[in-house]
């Protein structure tokens, strides 16, 4: 992807450089805060003005801060879309030793799903709506439109990159960018479903249990519906130490949208009663609980819509 006017190489920089440079300037172009990363794929370290923080942090840091180094220092908040910095001698260093482009995405708007191996890759694709996708070394970039809080390891392979965090640039990708969905934000939870060790996060909430009572207008057989709910109660259990409220959004929503085509009623609040005291019974918070079964019903509405 080459701009349609050629970019000035800074003195000292090789084509390969050049070509880095070239793609900084045209994803700052298009608004997206770019940063140069070197051997490793990391961020290059603080000059000597800016080790241990010592200039106060960049101001979009997470506490405001008052460093005005022109040199690409704090890593993911030296990002920027200004041309000027972008090809200034300090950051022409920085290209000269370059290995590739990284980029906000939460500076722009997006986050990124980043599926580090093949299961990461399949789980995605039956838990998450279809998105703009960017191939990587061993899995994919899942990109969405909207920003959230950056978490490492929500689930085995998966990263969550927006806010106070970067990328490595990899391309355009391929299909059409989707806005950033419940789903996605209901992953960063597992630091609140995993409770310390003996800690009582909160009790079993009064336990509803469905039958044909509370489901009048449901067009389902008993057995179905039976077999459906104990497979996903016990998804949800199986998520003893962390997982268990996006799991818990997940079967919600899964079988919500099982019934979108029934005259109702269902007893849809029964079941989610019942998934609500599953994701209780392994640690995940009451509140948060009932928070990701609601948002998996009104998900799978939404979907029918």
């Amino acid at each position: 992807m080459t701009p349609a006017r050629k970019t000035p190489r800074p003195r000292g920089v090789d084509h390969q450089d050049s070509n880095h440079l070239r793609t900084a300037l045209y994803l700052a172009a298009a608004g997206v805060p770019v940063l140069p990363l070197r051997d490793g794929k990391v961020p290059f370290g603080n000059c000597r003005a800016c080790a241990k923080n010592a200039c106060g942090g960049r101001p979009n840091m997470k506490r405001a801060g008052t460093c005005n180094c022109h040199a690409p220092c704090h890593a993911w908040a030296a990002a920027t879309t200004d041309r000027n910095v972008i090809v200034s001698p300090l950051w022409g260093a920085a290209w000269e030793r370059a290995v590739c482009v990284g980029y906000h995405p939460g500076g722009a708007g997006l986050t990124v799903v980043d599926l580090d191996n093949a299961a990461a890759v399949a789980w995605a694709r039956e838990a998450l709506p279809a998105t703009r996708t960017v191939a990587t070394t061993r899995g994919e970039h899942w990109i969405y439109r909207g920003v959230m809080g950056s978490h490492n390891a929500v689930r085995a392979g998966v990263d969550i990159k927006s806010l106070m965090s970067y990328a490595r640039w990899l391309g355009p990708g391929t299909g059409s960018m989707a806005d950033l969905p419940s789903a996605v934000r209901a992953l960063v939870v597992k630091e609140e479903t995993t409770p310390a060790r003996g800690e009582v996060v909160s009790s079993l909430p009064e336990r509803a249990t469905w039958d044909w009572t509370v489901a009048t207008g449901c067009r389902h057989t008993d057995g179905y519906l039976r077999t459906g709910l104990a497979r996903g109660l016990t998804l949800v259990r199986s998520r003893v130490e962390s997982g268990a409220g996006s799991q818990a959004f997940g079967v919600a929503r899964f079988l919500a949208a099982q019934h979108t085509a029934c005259p109702g009623p269902c007893g849809l609040d029964v079941i989610g009663a019942e998934i609500v005291a599953a994701a209780v019974s392994v640690g995940v918070p009451e509140p948060y609980a009932r928070r990701a079964v609601a948002n998996g019903l009104s998900a799978a509405e939404r979907g029918a819509a």
